[in-house]
């Protein structure tokens, strides 16, 4: 194995995630999140992850990554939603959203981010605008090794270096994990020194990304797929106690008991009268919680999360329709086949076949 660099044994202070609560416990006086939803839904969205490229940059320099429409084809073909992130190895830089009037992030070595709605964005070394030096779409990757290794800037004194990858997931027919997240989320290097998750798995994707030894690509994929829950987890741990959305919902015990038991028996005629019981309260206040958390109505929620669950098992294969259809709570193919088609606008073969055939370029063209 070749030696890492030295940046790499310089380990700096990297961020680390929330404290793991099992479901029931509590932290700080409150429920914990019910972590088995989670599982759930990154099961049922079929989480990926890569390391694409190694940048090492000097001043001044810029970098681009299109929105994920226009770029999912390239850097992940079989993912139709694709998530940036970017991990400060050396140096500082900064980082902003493209046509969002948001400010830029101030980035410094150890340091992460995370792009979770699949915004164009642009890294930099100074906040003036101007040509980048290279864009995601510019560079060709087919057939070679990754991380693919960029010499970008202008040759100055101020060296940055970074490692750069996506998150690839289904966005459709529902994904309520990626609509809970915010459009960044930063995970700065002095925070939560406590707990060495983020630290340890940011420190172990550089250095096997600067390795690049046997089996580099499968070791990169799965440790970012795990670097990802960790920063969902380190973002859950900074939101108020009194919150609303869906990670919130997950720690209401009344709204965190219903979504769970939809998520583990999808397949249960559920009622309103059925839920409201198991959660301990009546149907209009189950209603009316459930929506100011989550958005929507709790059959609402569970007719979509029933059809994430079927497209995923259309995609995984050996299941019959019928079993599918079993499974999402329908007694006939037909029933389970008009609900697919409302909630997702095309019937259940046709949807296989348009991923089948390439989800990125058909999917986001509205499919």
């Amino acid at each position: 194995m070749i030696a890492p660099p030295k940046f790499m044994t310089e380990r700096p202070e990297l961020v680390v995630a929330a404290p793991r609560v099992r479901s029931g416990e509590s932290r700080k006086g409150e429920r914990g999140m019910e972590t088995d939803v989670l599982s759930e839904v990154l099961r049922a969205v079929r989480l990926k992850g890569t390391v694409f490229f190694d940048v090492r940059a000097t001043s001044p320099w810029a970098a681009e990554a299109p929105a994920a429409k226009a770029i999912a084809r390239v850097v992940m073909p079989n993912c139709e939603h694709v998530i940036g992130y970017h991990i400060v190895a050396a140096g500082a830089c900064w980082a902003k959203i493209r046509g969002l009037d948001s400010d830029a992030v101030r980035l410094s070595r150890g340091d992460l981010i995370a792009f979770p709605h699949g915004n164009g964005h642009r890294l930099a070394s100074t906040l003036e605008e101007g040509a980048p030096d290279f864009s995601v779409k510019q560079l060709p990757t087919g057939g070679r090794a990754l991380p693919l290794v960029v010499d970008s800037g202008g040759g100055g004194p101020e060296k940055a270096r970074l490692f750069c990858g996506f998150f690839g997931c289904d966005n459709r027919p529902f994904n309520p994990l990626i609509e809970a997240l915010p459009p960044i989320i930063h995970v700065r290097a002095d925070e939560c020194r406590n707990q060495p998750a983020i630290r340890g798995l940011m420190n172990y994707v550089l250095t096997e990304a600067a390795s690049r030894g046997p089996g580099s690509d499968t070791v990169l994929s799965k440790t970012s797929e795990l670097l990802f829950i960790e920063i969902v987890r380190a973002y859950v741990a900074r939101l108020p106690p009194d919150g609303t959305g869906w990670f919130a919902g997950l720690r209401d015990p009344h709204v965190g008991r219903t979504l769970t038991l939809m998520h583990r028996k999808p397949s249960k005629a559920w009622t309103m009268n059925q839920l409201a019981k198991e959660a301990g309260l009546s149907r209009t206040m189950l209603a009316e919680r459930f929506r100011n958390f989550v958005g929507v109505s709790p059959m609402s929620y569970l007719r979509q999360w029933r059809m994430q669950s079927a497209s995923a098992q259309l995609l995984g294969g050996g299941s019959t329709l019928g079993a599918i259809a079993a499974a999402a709570g329908y007694s006939s193919e037909a029933a389970f086949s008009r609900a697919f088609k409302k909630t997702v606008g095309v019937a259940p073969a046709h949807w296989k076949r348009v991923k089948q055939d390439g989800p990125s370029a058909q999917l986001a063209a509205g499919g």
